[in-house]
């Protein structure tokens, strides 16, 4: 089974590109719940959150330091933004390449789901 976002990375997929920065790629998803969501995502391929090793952690820290940059091309960071990643299919996580939703632009409720 191929991995739709390693297509986008590899350019197999067009996607709407708001960074492509070495090791991380975010662009406009799909399905948006907001007037904002993005995803981010590494372009290496790591399936889920709870495959990650001490290897691969600092990509993590990276993907959130993009959703702060993203929210501030945005323009979003004043108002507030979410971000989310979801792990496994109970959480929600459709595609298994690891990614953070970066969602934005309208009131969020609490608890999420």
């Amino acid at each position: 089974m191929t991995c739709v976002f390693c297509n986008i990375v590899e350019g197999k997929i067009p996607a709407k590109l708001v960074l492509d920065e070495p090791e991380l790629l975010a662009f406009r998803d799909i399905n948006p719940v907001a007037p904002t969501h993005v995803l981010v995502i590494p372009k290496r391929h790591i399936a889920t959150l709870a495959e990650l090793t001490e290897a691969e952690a600092a990509i993590i820290g990276k993907m959130f330091l993009a959703a702060r940059r993203v929210a501030e091309m945005e323009n979003v960071v004043a108002r507030g933004f979410r971000t989310v990643i979801n792990a496994g299919p109970d959480a929600g996580q459709t595609v298994f390449h690891v990614h953070l939703h970066v969602i934005a632009g309208r009131r969020m409720a609490w608890p999420p789901g």
